[in-house]
């Protein structure tokens, strides 16, 4: 728990500077988190905090503004690089509320087309009144129908959950 509100608090530092460093972020973080040699030089106390300060700048000269590489390095010089997946996180639920997203996981029975996706995203933002960013997963169990959360919310509109409640209402005899 400390660690999230350690991230929280590193988070809202690079936001004051900006908003734009949302894809930097999860980018460094999953690199990080992919490359074990990256992962084993940033843990390591063997590497002095200035030389992987150096790291990152060579690693990102060009790519990155100068104010994310200080940011980088400032969290190094503290020892908090292995939040750099918290921090990114973090950073970027401060993004969707900034710009009024809402995450949402959406279950359908089959895969669907990019039109198809599209027209979901366009009736959950109308319902929603808030832009959505749907991770579409599919799940032969639910039969047909859609399945959709967000946050704590289940809006159930399976096939598998009609079935289920006509077989109770008929067991029920209600």
């Amino acid at each position: 728990m400390k660690s999230i509100t350690v991230a929280r608090n590193y988070a809202e530092a690079l936001f004051a500077v900006g908003d734009s460093f949302g894809e930097l972020i999860d980018a460094v973080a999953g690199a990080a988190r992919a490359d074990s040699r990256i992962e084993a030089m940033l843990a390591s106390p063997r590497v002095s905090k200035g030389v992987k300060a150096r790291i990152l700048e060579r690693a990102l000269k060009g790519e990155a503004p100068v104010e994310f590489v200080r940011f980088l390095q400032a969290v190094v010089r503290r020892g908090r690089q292995a939040l750099f997946g918290e921090i990114a996180q973090e950073y970027l639920v401060l993004l969707d509320r900034k710009f009024n997203r809402v995450h949402a996981g959406v279950t359908l029975a089959r895969d669907v087309d990019a039109r198809t996706e599209k027209e979901i995203v366009t009736r959950l933002t109308k319902a929603l009144g808030r832009e959505v960013r749907a991770h579409f997963r599919t799940d032969r169990a639910i039969v047909g129908g859609v399945v959709v959360r967000v946050g704590d919310r289940i809006l159930d509109g399976s096939v598998r959950r009609r079935l289920m409640s006509l077989k109770r209402r008929m067991l029920t005899g209600e």
